[in-house]
């Protein structure tokens, strides 16, 4: 909350849920926590940080999870 409120230190980043943009492989539209820069309240996703093998597996594993809960409630709305 307090970088959502005042912004991040610079050089820094925080991990928040966000919108996918389709930044590391992650679909499009899909709310997925990222790490994120917020300036002046405008809320970034962080581009190409290094990511090692085991930590792509786990986010494939959970942005697959995550379609699953969507697809779910999808005859809800």
């Amino acid at each position: 909350m307090r970088s959502w409120a005042l912004d991040t230190e610079e050089g820094d980043w925080v991990s928040m849920g966000v919108l996918s943009d389709g930044s590391y492989g992650i679909d499009k539209g899909l709310v997925y926590s990222f790490p994120v820069t917020v300036i002046n309240g405008k809320v970034s996703i962080v581009k190409d940080l290094p990511i090692n093998e085991f930590s792509k597996k786990k986010m494939r594993e959970t942005e697959a999870e995550l379609k699953e809960e969507r697809d779910a409630v999808k005859h809800l709305f």
